[in-house]
């Protein structure tokens, strides 16, 4: 791929990674990729494949360092990554599988990469690479893996964040009001957890727009509309708004579960809520992320509160079980939210800070047993 249209490579980097940037190109079936390999020093780099028209390197690169900081948080024997590959996730099916497959070829000699699922791709998609190359995580049930999007497991991660976070702002889950940026297999599953625990979804968002009921909305009912391929914004009942105003919708907590950089500092300051637990990847710029603190709203980092998909694909790569897989996430991401959330307390400092600090100082010890660093 000719490399003119991106910025330099060596723009990014510190003493954590990356270890790798790679740029891919098949022109015979339109494949355009990249690929940041952050950090291995725990292990082979589990990351997302993630497919969007308007993907960039330093999108990937911040997505792949996420994943380094939320699997050595975690304490998995792996390190980080990401992937994105420039393409329409709506296109034709069978077009679709064809770039797929592609892509397995193009990163068949990353052997220490293993793709997963992310925004627009999913089991289906992970099951053509690992035909391929017979490399990857969250595959389908009937391959033996355990499908993320499924059971829902990085949403069920953030319902458990959400619950551990919930008496540091002096909050219950029984009749706390939710608003979900992004219903997608994210968005979907941590309402339907959060529901199960007292919570009322009371506004959430698509791409295509938003819809808001203070008395609670039917979180069935906008699964069915999002599998008939409309937006919730077609919801019978509420009322529609503009998806720039759902950050302002009076809230106990706000989850950004769609693209990067939701909250940033042009409109953070609209949040009328307690806590903002966040199910997205990268989803706060650094300077919504301190207007936050400074105003008092606690927010649990992406590599704290969803890190339930990266301990299922790693409790699968390890051949374990669903409700392995299960115990995992409600024990790690709970353990890190909460020791997370008692460090920035006891520091006076955002989350994110403390946050950062428990995962590279885990990342770092690790680093100090490898021949080369990262």
């Amino acid at each position: 791929m000719a490399t003119d249209s991106f910025p330099d490579p060596f723009a990014f980097g510190d003493e954590i990674g990356p270890s790798k940037i790679v740029y891919l190109q098949t022109p015979s079936v339109g494949l355009r990729a990249i690929v940041v390999i952050d950090n291995v020093a725990a292990g082979p780099a589990i990351g997302g494949a993630r497919m969007a028209p308007d993907v960039s390197v330093n999108e990937c690169f911040r997505l792949a360092r996420a994943m380094t900081l939320k699997n050595a948080a975690c304490g998995l024997r792996h390190g980080g990554a990401k992937s994105v590959i420039f393409a329409d996730p709506l296109m034709p099916r069978a077009e679709k599988e064809q770039l797929i497959r592609a892509f397995a070829n193009a990163i068949a000699p990353l052997h220490e990469y293993i793709p997963g699922p992310d925004m627009g791709t999913d089991e289906t998609a992970m099951g053509w690479i690992h035909d391929e190359i017979g490399r990857a995580v969250g595959l389908p049930a009937e391959m033996g893996g355990i499908p993320l999007d499924f059971i829902g497991a990085t949403g069920f991660g953030v319902a458990i964040s959400a619950a551990v976070a919930a008496p540091f702002v002096g909050l219950s889950l029984q009749g706390a009001r939710v608003v979900v940026q992004g219903f997608g297999a994210v968005g979907e599953h941590a309402s339907r957890y959060l529901e199960k625990r007292g919570a009322r979804l009371v506004g959430v968002a698509d791409i295509a727009g938003a819809i808001v009921d203070a008395d609670g909305l039917n979180i069935e009912a906008l699964a069915q509309l999002k599998r008939a391929g409309k937006s919730v914004s077609e919801y019978r009942g509420g009322r529609v708004i503009s998806n720039e105003s759902l950050v302002a919708v009076p809230c106990d907590i706000w989850i950004p579960a769609a693209r990067p950089d939701a909250l940033r500092a042009d409109n953070v300051a609209r949040l009328d809520c307690r806590l903002v637990v966040q199910g997205a990847n990268v989803p706060a710029t650094r300077e919504a992320e301190l207007i936050m603190f400074e105003r008092g709203v606690v927010s649990v980092p992406d590599f704290i509160a969803n890190a339930g998909g990266v301990v299922a694909a790693a409790v699968e790569y390890a051949g374990g079980s669903i409700p392995a897989a299960f115990a995992e996430i409600e024990e790690k991401i709970g353990l890190n939210t909460r020791m997370t959330l008692e460090r920035a307390r006891e520091a006076g400092a955002p989350p994110v800070d403390a946050a950062t600090k428990l995962a590279t100082s885990r990342l770092r010890r690790m680093m100090e047993l490898r021949r080369w660093r990262v």
